[in-house]
C-alpha cells in the first residue's frame, strides 16, 4: 500500500473517498481524512455493514436477506482499497481522493455478494484456462432540464443556443457543441481520473449522448465506467443540468444502453480466438455467441435491473427484443462488427445503461464462458430485421427474476448466494414499486371505471 501512501503525499491529499459499488451501482463507502486514512489500511479499520450489499435502490433492505446472505446481526466487512484505482477527485477545491475497494469477512473471505467480486469470479474462471477476456463499453446517456418533481415529465435542456431540441439529432456534431462546455469538463475530468474515453457521439434520443470506452481488461473497464457515471452526473450539475443513466427516462424518445464489446485472446499467445488467419470464425468465437444466446434471457436481472429497464426492449427502437445474431445488424442483440481479425468481437446489445457495469460485464463474459466451455453451437445469423422474430427477452423484472432464480447454471457460475440476493432485493423494489399509483391510471381509470 505504500505507492497509495506516496499518491497521497504527492497530492498533498488532505481527504479520502474509499468507494464500493452496490447491487446497483450506487458508490457506497466512506470519507476520511488523508491520515486517518492511511492509518485504517494497517489495522482493517476501514469498515462498512455488510448490509449495504442488499440495500434497495429505494435504500431499504429485505428482511427475508438476514441469516441467508447477510449476517442477521448486520455485521461489518472491511475494505481493502486497491491500490490501481487511487486517483484525484477533480471537481473538489480542497485536494481529495478516492480509491475503489474490495471488501472482505474478517476470516480473510471476499464478501460473495459484492459487485466487482463477482466480476473478479468470472474473470478467474477465464483465467483458468489461460483465456483473457476484454471489453469495451459504449455507455449511453441522456441530458436533461434539473427536475425536482418526479411526477412532472423529463424535458431536453436548453443548449447554448437558448433552445430545446424538438428533433432527432444522430450523430448531430452541432447538437453536441450545444453543450460544449459540459463535456469539454467532462474530459477534463476523465483525464485527471485516468478513464480512458474515446469518442463522444450524439444519439437518437433529444440531447441523448453516447460515449465509448477504449478496449481493455473487465475490471478495469467496469471501474472506469462506475467512475464515469458519477463524473457525467457531476458535470453536469455543474452546468445547471442533469446527466441520467435511466434505461428509458422519456416516453416517445429511445432508451439508453451499455453496449458490451467483449472478446478473448489466449494468454500465452496474446491472440485473438474469436478469429482464424484467415479472418473467419473460430468454434470458440460461435460457441461465445451461442452462450450468449442461450443464457442472456437468464441473467437479465443483471442487464436490465429496474422495472424502468424493460420500457427500453421495445420493437424498432434501437433495442433488442431477442438473442439473435448477425453481421453488422443493429437490429439483433448480439451484433459483429465489420473488424480485422485481431479485433474480432460480439457487441451485446441487451444492456441498459442503468445497469452496475460490475454486474453486466459479468454476466454477459459469464453467458459467454459458458458456452465456449460447453462447446454450444449458436443459430444461423440474421441478415435482416430481427424485429420480426419472437420477442424471446424478458418482458418484465418478474418474469426476468423466474428465469434468473430458477437457472442452475447461473447459480454455478455466479455463485448461489449472489441470486438470492439479487433475488430478493429487486423483489422489494418490486413490491415498492407496486405501492405507486402513476399518472397513468389516474388519467384512464379515475372517472371511466
Amino acid at each position: 500500500m505504500s505507492n497509495i501512501e506516496e499518491f497521497l503525499k504527492e497530492h498533498r491529499i488532505e481527504e479520502v473517498e474509499c468507494l464500493v459499488p452496490d447491487m446497483a451501482g450506487i458508490a457506497r463507502g466512506k470519507i476520511l481524512p488523508a491520515e486517518r486514512f492511511i492509518k485504517g489500511l494497517k489495522s482493517n479499520a476501514l469498515r462498512i455493514p455488510e448490509s449495504i450489499f442488499v440495500q434497495t435502490v429505494t435504500g431499504d433492505y429485505p428482511p427475508e436477506a438476514d441469516g441467508v446472505v447477510v449476517s442477521p446481526a448486520t455485521q461489518d466487512v472491511y475494505l481493502v482499497p486497491d491500490p490501481a484505482t487511487v486517483c484525484l477527485v477533480p471537481w473538489y477545491t480542497e485536494p481529495t481522493a478516492q480509491i475503489i475497494c474490495d471488501a472482505f469477512h474478517f476470516d480473510g473471505q471476499p464478501v460473495g455478494i459484492s459487485a466487482r467480486h463477482v466480476l473478479q469470479r468470472v474473470i478467474k474462471l477465464y483465467e483458468d484456462r489461460s483465456w483473457s477476456p476484454i471489453v469495451a463499453p459504449e455507455l449511453e446517456f441522456f441530458l436533461v432540464d434539473i427536475n425536482t418533481d418526479p411526477d412532472y415529465p423529463l424535458e431536453p435542456p436548453v443548449g447554448r443556443s437558448g433552445r430545446r431540441e424538438t428533433s432527432r439529432q444522430a450523430y448531430g456534431v452541432d447538437a453536441v457543441n450545444e453543450f460544449d462546455p459540459l463535456f469539454e469538463e467532462v474530459y477534463d475530468f476523465c483525464e485527471a481520473q485516468g478513464i480512458d474515453i474515446d469518442t463522444l457521439s450524439h444519439e437518437s434520443g433529444a440531447a441523448q449522448m453516447e460515449m465509448n470506452f477504449n478496449h481493455g481488461a473487465p475490471q478495469l473497464l467496469a471501474d472506469q465506467a462506475f467512475l464515469f457515471k458519477r463524473t457525467v452526473r457531476e458535470a453536469a450539475l455543474r452546468h445547471k443540468v442533469y446527466a441520467t443513466f435511466m434505461a428509458k427516462p422519456m416516453q416517445g424518445e429511445p432508451g439508453s444502453s451499455m453496449h458490451i464489446h467483449q472478446s478473448v485472446i489466449d494468454t500465452k499467445t496474446v491472440k485473438n480466438l474469436f478469429s482464424r488467419k484467415d479472418g473467419g470464425d473460430t468454434k470458440l468465437f460461435l460457441s461465445h455467441i451461442a452462450g450468449l444466446q442461450k443464457h442472456l434471457p437468464a441473467v437479465m436481472p443483471l442487464l436490465a435491473p429496474n422495472v424502468n429497464s424493460y420500457r427500453r426492449l421495445t420493437p424498432h427502437s434501437d433495442a433488442p427484443i431477442n438473442t439473435h445474431w448477425g453481421y453488422d445488424n443493429r437490429t439483433t442483440g448480439l451484433r459483429v462488427p465489420h473488424s480485422e481479425p485481431e479485433a474480432r468481437r460480439v457487441e451485446n446489445r441487451v444492456a441498459g445503461a442503468d445497469a452496475n457495469p460490475y454486474l453486466a460485464m459479468a454476466a454477459s463474459l459469464a453467458c459467454g464462458y459458458i458456452g465456449m466451455t460447453e462447446k454450444l453451437e449458436p443459430r444461423p445469423p440474421v441478415e435482416d430485421s430481427a424485429y420480426r422474430l419472437a420477442h424471446t427477452l424478458p418482458r418484465t423484472l418478474y418474469d426476468a427474476l423466474a428465469r434468473f432464480s430458477g437457472s442452475k447454471t447461473v447459480k454455478s457460475v455466479l455463485g448461489e448466494q449472489f441470486v438470492e440476493a439479487v433475488t430478493m432485493v429487486k423483489d422489494r423494489e418490486l413490491l415498492a414499486y407496486q405501492q405507486v399509483i402513476s399518472s397513468w391510471e389516474r388519467e384512464h381509470l379515475l372517472l371511466n371505471v
